[in-house]
């Protein structure tokens, strides 16, 4: 079966809250954060009403009609801020897959399509918060990404789309 991208329907955005938890780095697989973890403002402020704003954009790796994946953008300009927020014009990344579909390529290939998703919309750059442990950091430098800020933690890494 082949996996496409494509858009997130909008009947569909109730699955952003199972990838937003899949998202989150755990650096212990046989002690995994609680998903209580996503009602932190700061973590919630990524699905929160997802598809109301103008700069809300989802792309889904779909297998067989079954989402296995996505990567979410949004602009967080409100009071409560992403963990990779910049600016209230620069759209923050949020990608993830389950699981069994990792270390495949997919990700690659969801970051790839939305980068040239904003590209073709306008937008200048994209910015992304990332734990150090993280492998996925490595995928984000080979996309453009580049650090940019960092913490004891995480890493600030933002994006050039000219």
């Amino acid at each position: 079966m082949e996996i496409i991208i494509r858009e997130l329907k909008p009947e569909e955005t109730d699955k952003l809250e199972d990838l937003l938890y899949e998202a989150i780095y755990q650096p212990d697989e046989n002690n995994p954060i609680s998903r209580s973890v996503l009602e932190i403002p700061e973590v919630n402020v990524y699905i929160k009403d997802f598809g109301k704003m103008k700069d809300d954009y989802c792309l889904v790796a779909d297998l067989g009609g079954k989402i296995i994946g996505g990567v979410w953008v949004r602009v967080l300009s409100g009071e409560i801020k992403g963990y990779g927020n910049i600016d209230d014009q620069t759209p923050e990344f949020a990608i993830s897959l389950y699981k069994e579909y990792r270390n495949k390529g997919i990700g690659s290939r969801l970051m790839t399509a939305m980068i040239n998703y904003l590209r073709e919309r306008g937008y200048s750059r994209a910015s992304l918060n990332v734990k150090k442990a993280n492998y996925a950091v490595k995928l984000y430098r080979k996309k453009g990404f580049e650090i940019i800020g960092e913490d004891d933690e995480d890493y600030m890494m933002l994006l050039n789309l000219e």
